[in-house]
This record gives C-alpha cells, sequence and structure tokens, in this order.
C-alpha cells in the first residue's frame, strides 16, 4: 500500500488520536528481541475504545496494520512495518464471575493481580513476557498448560465492527490461533473474558515460584524473544530420543531445544544474533544484532535438525514487517 494511503487514513483517526501519530518510530527498543526497523506511522493507544477505533479505521481504509504488545515473541525486520503500528497500552480489568480484561495488559502482572484475588489458572504464566492479547494470538503457555482454555469469549474488531464472540472463534490450537495462521490478519481482539477458579494464594503462590525457579535457571539473561521454536509432537520421533524423559516420550513431546542441542547448535552465531549456550531453544541479541541475523541463525538450526532428524521446527516467534 502506497505511503499516501496511509497518510490518507491518518487524516481520518478522529482526535485526539491523529495528533498523536508519530513517524518513523524505531520499534527495536519496544521489542524483548532488540531488533527491527521503524514504523512508517506509530500510534499509543491507551483504552479499548481507542483501540477498536484505530483498527476499524484501518479495516474500512485497507491500510496495513499491526497491534504492538509488550514486543516478545516478534522478529520485527530490518526494514520495519509499513502502515500504521498500534502500541496497544489498554490495562483494563474487572472482576465478577470471570476476570474481563484488556489485551494490552501485562500477562505476568494479570498472573499477579488474579493470585490476589484468589484466583487460580494462570500460575505457569508467571515468566511469560508479554501482553495478554500476543498471549492469546500464539496460545501462549507453558509446562504443557495455555492460555486457550481459559477462555470464554472475547471482544473483536472484525469487518470494522465490534462485537462479542466466543472462545471457539479464536480456533486455538497448539501455541496457534486464527490470528496466527490468517496471512492477511484482518481481525483483532481487544478484550478477553476469563475463566478461572478459586484457589488458597499459598497453593498458587507455591506452584508459581517452582516455574519461576525452573526458568531463571534455565534461561537466557540476553535479550531474546523468548522460545524460538515450538515443540514437536511426534510419537515416533519421542520413540528414538535417547535420554528424554519418560513423561515427555509417553506424551510424544520431543522439545526444539533438545533437538537443537542435539545438533550442536548452542553457541551457533551470525552477526550478533547467537543460539544460547545456556538453552538451545533462545536466540539471543549479544549486541548489534539485525533481524536478518536472528533469522539467518534460525534457519541454519533447522537445516541442521532436518538433516539430522527428519523434522521440520516451525517457528514460535512471528516474524513481521517488510521481510
Amino acid at each position: 500500500m502506497p505511503s499516501s494511503a496511509s497518510e490518507r487514513a491518518v487524516q481520518d483517526l478522529p482526535e485526539p488520536l491523529r495528533s498523536r501519530v508519530l513517524r518513523g518510530v524505531p520499534l527495536a527498543p519496544l521489542t524483548t528481541l532488540q531488533v527491527g526497523g521503524p514504523a512508517e506511522f506509530y500510534l499509543t493507544v491507551q483504552t479499548d475504545d481507542e483501540l477498536a477505533e484505530a483498527v476499524a479505521l484501518a479495516q474500512h481504509h485497507d491500510i496495513p496494520w499491526f497491534v504492538l504488545g509488550g514486543g516478545s515473541n516478534v522478529c520485527v525486520a530490518d526494514a520495519g512495518i509499513r502502515g500504521l503500528v498500534i502500541h496497544n497500552r489498554a490495562q483494563n480489568i474487572s472482576f465478577s464471575e470471570t476476570v474481563r480484561v484488556s489485551c494490552g495488559h501485562n500477562l505476568i502482572r494479570l498472573f499477579l493481580r488474579t493470585m490476589c484475588q484468589g484466583l487460580g489458572g494462570l500460575e505457569f504464566a508467571v515468566g511469560i513476557p508479554g501482553t495478554v492479547g500476543g498471549a492469546l494470538v500464539s496460545n501462549a503457555g507453558a509446562y504443557r498448560r495455555s492460555i486457550g482454555p481459559l477462555v470464554r469469549s472475547l471482544i473483536v474488531v472484525e469487518a470494522g465492527e465490534l462485537r462479542r464472540v466466543p472462545a471457539a472463534w479464536m480456533e486455538f490450537g497448539y501455541r496457534d490461533s486464527r490470528l496466527r495462521r490468517s496471512a492477511s490478519h484482518t481481525d483483532c481482539v481487544v478484550a478477553v473474558e476469563l475463566e478461572l477458579r478459586p484457589r488458597p494464594k499459598e497453593e498458587i503462590l507455591k506452584e508459581a515460584r517452582q516455574y519461576q525457579h525452573n526458568r531463571i535457571h534455565r534461561q537466557p539473561w540476553q535479550p531474546s524473544a523468548g522460545s524460538f521454536f515450538k515443540n514437536v509432537y511426534d510419537h515416533d520421533l519421542a520413540e528414538r530420543i535417547t535420554g528424554l524423559p519418560s513423561e515427555l516420550r509417553e506424551a510424544g513431546v520431543v522439545p526444539a531445544g533438545y533437538l537443537s542441542a542435539a545438533c550442536g547448535c548452542k553457541g551457533l552465531r551470525i552477526g550478533g544474533a547467537e543460539v544460547s549456550v545456556r538453552h538451545a531453544n533462545f536466540i539471543v541479541n549479544r549486541g548489534g544484532a539485525s533481524a536478518s541475523d536472528v533469522r539467518a541463525v534460525a534457519d541454519l538450526v533447522k537445516q541442521r535438525v532436518a538433516e539430522r532428524f527428519g523434522v521440520q521446527l516451525e517457528e514460535e516467534v512471528l516474524y513481521v514487517g517488510a521481510w
């Protein structure tokens, strides 16, 4: 889409949104991987209504748009993102029979707030960076749990209209959803209604602390996008892997980090991007990495794993922007 079309759409934004639109904002500092180019146009929204209004306008005018949350689980292209980048900072939350929360809300902070209410279910989220919206798009999770089963309904912008839809609308899969699979990325989730269960705070905290302990001792400290590849679900492969824990073998789950490490990928480096020596499913920015460096390292890991094990790793991290 030509820049002039994006400019015309920006001019159609109502005040005060229009006056807050910026040009050429660097996106690397807004992502956990710390790579990528600028946004052609950049707008920060503070409420669900502002997000819905901006997305609906972009949909009506057929303008490229992308909603940025906490900046984790994404690798922004070195050329940046064309069209309108909407940085979602909406933080609304309410507690009743269910928990209704804005997609711009930080996921870890949501866990802490629900724990304080004596509501369990989000213990696995204690160390997952990013926002609720990002977690929904990729059905984020850990320890064989994910956010999808907790969803009762969602507020979405679809074809320029705001509507409530059931959880089935998302078509959740393993680290997947309809929004992640959609090449056109035409719809947007604004808020979600979660169904959590009462649980003693002490039990919630004990479980979460164990998860956090595991993360601290296994995951790298350098900038990264999080786990880079999805685990492989393949019973035949799990049976062939020596040294795989019995519970994983029985479930047919082979961690991507195990396959990467078995292929000697730890420490593999191109430019400033490197497969972490601490955890082989993390590609870290050792300083000055480009998005192209990161993708080149990822492609090499995939090639080595395919040659040795005959499986194709699939990225959990999303490549976004003008690749």
